[in-house]
């Protein structure tokens, strides 16, 4: 771009009038300031012309940014309400196991034994030479694979290794997640999937799902028989809208579905091959992944609620009709999707939302025996409960059946709870618009007042219990929980505060247990979401250790989804569901009840997924909802939970035993 400089030296600040105003001035001095001013000039142009920059004043990164999005975005210009459909000319064919041989059966992870190969099946399935000459012992090969993990410095690595060996021979990673459940869980689970799942597109390598698009809803029913492994018995759905704490994840929100399914193997038996993680790509608000070029998934804005509700529909009927035996469990959607499609496919199909129904169960089961501990009778109990999303409703709706099975009215059950959000204590005259689902907890006893925080509700309700569903880390505050301590205290001596921080994963967990002993001085019942280790206090008479427990939903929904299965329930009913708290606060051991503990210790983890199977599988033949022969359950009804356990054990998954 070129410049006049007079022109552009006129137009400068720096240009000055003769400082001399007098009259008498003569042509020589005339010239000599004309001299003066043309040099002031020239110096002055060529110091502005030196010091401009003509793209000073743009945003380049702004700019550079808008062509990145533009050159990664895919689908602008389309029409976005047209759907093909995807035509396949020939069916999948696959090699039978009693065939296979050689590098099949080794590239096959369902079927690859590892150095467990006998000498004679090394022989039959020619895979001399394929294999080191050694043959190990399960517990030989377990111990590698520990020491493999052990060498790992980071969560992330130390899943990748899990991840790997699971591709490479499922019965060896399945058999070392279950003989080191709590090393592993928290690497196959929460709190590492939190961070796999943010970091999903870059750590792909391979599928592990059905991945579904939007874009070829036209087409589910064909991608869902695509899937290698017939007759899937359950399978674990989202859309990422609402992972964890975390937000909106899109696609790669697909984690958590794997991640669920393999504590359902791990955690009650149920075959990884009747087994099916889902993700249901309908974009994403997530900036973050609409700008990484590496981002998997469909790189546009999520749809309007009733475009998201039709692909629903399309989604449950192509299920409903591929694998009509088959148990949904709905995980991770955003609340308000998450409550209506519990609702409007539960009497349908056979369902359940784990955020809502699984974690309530949870959170109940251990309330109940959080209870027994307290020493506040059930009628002095009342709950303040910080969050009131799917999970918050859930639970408190969880609770106020268990509290209308005692004695008392639906509405003197749900008396006894406070729900706060981000607003303060909700309230039907709070001003603001209510979500549907927070409207049954909505008090109307607060006579026109609103307590704007949660310092403010605790001063006015006095609770005995508060539980943490916020997924924001630090809201209990010392000042919050001494308050909780403080207004069981007034109620009598022995009494003892029931403190839930239940937010995954730990980096969104409301307060640490370290601080709930420290803030309570060593009385409070504590569960969280995450787990935390036991804590040793030095006193005058000896060192005293604190036990957290981990109200997780792993001790229910993979018993729960078995029980289902193995009850060939139509449906899952609220029966069914409230059964599998209940029957959680029942299965702890001796030494479990001595330690003050309200879970089973998660090694027991697959010991009370049988009872909670056993006793959901009896709560579905009353609801009459079971499929089973008749004559199965008179045989049971005569032999009782002996037969019935034992029926359970032999039909679930134990690898390489």
């Amino acid at each position: 771009m070129a410049f006049n400089s007079t022109t552009y030296s006129t137009a400068s600040s720096d240009i000055s009038t003769p400082r001399s105003s007098s009259p008498s001035y003569s042509v020589n001095s005339a010239r000599s300031s004309s001299s003066s001013v043309s040099k002031r000039m020239s110096i002055s142009s060529r110091r502005s012309l030196s010091q401009f920059n003509p793209m000073s004043s743009v945003d380049i990164r702004a700019i550079e940014a808008q062509m990145k999005m533009a050159s990664l975005d895919g689908l602008r210009g389309y029409s976005q309400n047209h759907y093909g459909e995807v035509q396949q000319y020939r069916n999948t064919d696959y090699v039978p196991k009693s065939s296979a041989c050689g590098y099949q059966v080794l590239r096959e992870p369902l079927w690859n034994k590892g150095l467990s190969f006998t000498p004679e099946e090394r022989v039959s399935k020619n895979l001399t030479g394929l294999i080191p000459h050694a043959m190990e012992s399960v517990e030989t090969q377990v111990a590698r694979c520990m020491k493999m993990i052990n060498t790992r410095t980071t969560n992330i690595d130390k899943y990748l290794y899990l991840s790997s060996l699971k591709d490479q021979n499922i019965d060896l990673f399945y058999r070392v997640l279950i003989d080191n459940v709590r090393e592993l869980m928290p690497l196959v689970y929460t709190p590492t999937i939190g961070d796999v799942c943010l970091q999903y597109s870059t750590l792909y390598t391979r599928p592990e799902a059905l991945y579904i698009s939007i874009k070829q809803r036209k087409s589910i029913k064909t991608i869902l028989r695509n899937w290698p492994y017939p007759s899937p018995e359950i399978c674990v759905v989202t859309d990422g809208s609402r992972i964890l704490g975390l937000g909106d994840l899109g696609v790669n929100g697909v984690g958590i579905s794997i991640g669920k399914l393999a504590l359902y193997t791990g955690a009650a038996g149920i075959h990884p091959e009747k087994t099916l993680p889902i993700v249901l790509d309908c974009g994403t608000a997530n900036e973050d992944n609409l700008k990484d070029p590496f981002y998997l998934g469909l790189r546009a804005r999520r749809p309007a609620p009733a475009v998201m509700e039709e692909f629903m529909d399309e989604f449950m009927e192509a299920v409903h009709e591929v694998f009509p035996n088959m148990l949904v469990q709905f995980e991770d959607f955003e609340t308000e999707k998450a409550f209506n499609f519990l609702e409007r496919y539960r009497n349908q199909y056979k369902c359940f939302n784990d955020d809502i129904q699984g974690t309530g169960a949870v959170v109940l089961g251990g309330y109940i025996g959080a209870v027994n501990l307290s020493g506040v009778p059930i009628e002095e109990q009342r709950l303040v409960f910080m969050g009131a999303g799917s999970a918050g409703v859930g639970v408190a709706k969880q609770m106020v059946e268990y509290y209308t099975r005692r004695g008392l009215s639906e509405q003197a059950a749900k008396d006894k709870f406070w729900l706060v959000d981000t607003k303060g204590l909700v309230t039907l005259d709070r001003g603001d618009k209510l979500a549907e689902h927070k409207k049954y907890f909505a008090r109307t006893d607060n006579n026109g007042h609103q307590f704007r925080s949660l310092e403010e509700v605790i001063e006015y309700v006095r609770p005995s219990a508060l539980v943490g569903l916020t997924a924001t880390f630090g809201v209990f505050t010392e000042s919050v929980v001494r308050a909780l301590k403080a207004s069981v205290d007034a109620g009598g001596v022995g009494r003892r505060p029931i403190l839930f921080p239940l937010s995954n994963p730990l980096t969104k967990a409301e307060c640490t247990f370290e601080q709930a002993i420290q803030w309570t001085e060593g009385t409070v019942i504590f569960a969280s979401g995450s787990p935390f280790s036991p804590i040793s206090i030095k006193t005058t008479e000896g060192a005293v250790t604190y036990y957290p427990n981990q109200g997780n939903n792993v001790y229910v929904f993979p018993g729960l989804g078995l029980g289902a299965i193995l009850a060939k329930a139509s449906k899952v009913t609220d029966e069914m569901v409230y059964i599998s708290a209940s029957s959680l606060s029942e299965s702890l051991n001796a030494e479990e009840i001595h330690k003050g503990l309200i879970y089973p210790r998660i090694e027991r983890v697959r010991d009370a997924s049988v009872i909670v199977a056993r006793e959901v599988m009896k709560a579905a033949r009353r609801e009459g909802v079971s499929e089973l022969p008749e004559s199965q359950w008179v045989e049971w009804e005569e032999w009782g939970d002996v037969a019935l356990t034992k029926w359970i054990k032999d039909r679930i998954y134990d690898p390489l035993k």
